[in-house]
């Protein structure tokens, strides 16, 4: 508990401080195609919906960023699997998406590739029915953010990527087809 104190007090003191190792800070901005399915199912099972998600980026160098992040991910079952049969297997989400992660990229001007990764919080209603697994939440649960892609553009500031959230807690992850836009931000 006294280890969560501490890390809490960090985060939190983090915005007082104007820490030098932070070259660059912009925010980003996606939209994307989102998706749940569950761990185990007999189908395979994709429910489909809506994912965005804002990250405030703190750039530490040309290929190592910071990146606090709130999203949102709303998905819901059409009750037919990927190849188009009827069921009644299900994973939704509707959920706020809230965390940090941190991404490695390579520094190369107009497709720079990247891979990311964090941990974060998921808010919101659960569903996942499988002939596995019969979950119904909602609530607080975490989930572990994983996310890679391309920056593309002379400024690196277009984001096409994957973005993946594994719930373990409900037995399922999201996910998103995402494209995203960087705005910096004056120092």
């Amino acid at each position: 508990m006294k280890n969560i104190q501490i890390l809490l007090i960090i985060i939190l003191s983090s915005n007082l401080a104007e820490a030098q190792f932070i070259k660059e800070k912009s925010i980003n901005a996606q939209i994307g195609y989102g998706i749940s399915s569950p761990y185990y199912s007999v189908g395979e099972i994709v429910d489909g919906g809506l994912f965005l998600q804002g990250e405030y980026v703190l750039r530490i160098s040309s290929w190592f960023e910071l990146k606090p992040y709130a999203g949102l991910i709303l998905t819901s079952s059409n009750g037919k699997d990927l190849n188009d049969n009827p069921t009644d297997e299900k994973a939704e989400s509707n959920a706020l998406l809230i965390g940090g992660k941190i991404r490695v990229r390579a520094p190369i001007r107009w497709a720079a590739p990247y891979v990311e990764i964090g941990i974060g919080a998921s808010i919101g209603k659960f569903e996942t029915f499988t002939a596995f697994t019969n979950i119904n939440k909602s609530g607080f649960i975490y989930h572990i953010p994983f996310s890679f892609g391309l920056e593309l553009g002379r400024n690196n500031n277009v984001d096409l990527g994957f973005a993946y959230y594994f719930q373990h807690t409900v037995d399922q992850y999201v996910g998103a087809l995402a494209v995203g836009i960087s705005i910096p931000l004056k120092n």
